[in-house]
């Protein structure tokens, strides 16, 4: 079973030695709403506010950001930027993809980059 949000920012938590409090202060948040999201009685924060959690735990943020299934912040701005990227993502939208073609879709673009 995969981990939630709030148990996998725990995890990354403890692992890298940084208290609720110094999380909660770094972050500019209270420590009671860290303690809340990974007990999973609050849902994930936003997308600007789980990259301040990764840049405070020295952390990529998109593993994160894909359990909160949440884009990166900036996401919305480059779609509506570019009139071919937002085309890129209607019609991928329009085709359905499930998991396993979103996954190979992922990896053909990594290739046209290398």
């Amino acid at each position: 079973m995969e981990q939630t949000f709030g148990e996998k920012l725990k995890e990354i938590r403890r692992l890298k030695g940084v208290s609720q409090r110094e999380l909660a202060a770094n972050v500019g948040v209270d420590f009671s709403y860290i303690s809340k999201v990974e007990n999973d009685r609050l849902p994930p924060p936003s997308s600007e506010t789980i990259e301040k959690i990764c840049g405070v735990l020295n952390v990529p943020a998109e593993d994160l950001l894909v359990l909160a299934r949440k884009p990166p912040a900036g996401m919305i701005e480059i779609m509506s930027s570019s009139p071919d990227a937002l085309k890129f993502f209607q019609d991928a939208k329009s085709m359905n993809l499930d998991e396993k073609e979103w996954r190979k879709l992922g990896e053909h673009l990594k290739k046209l980059r290398s």
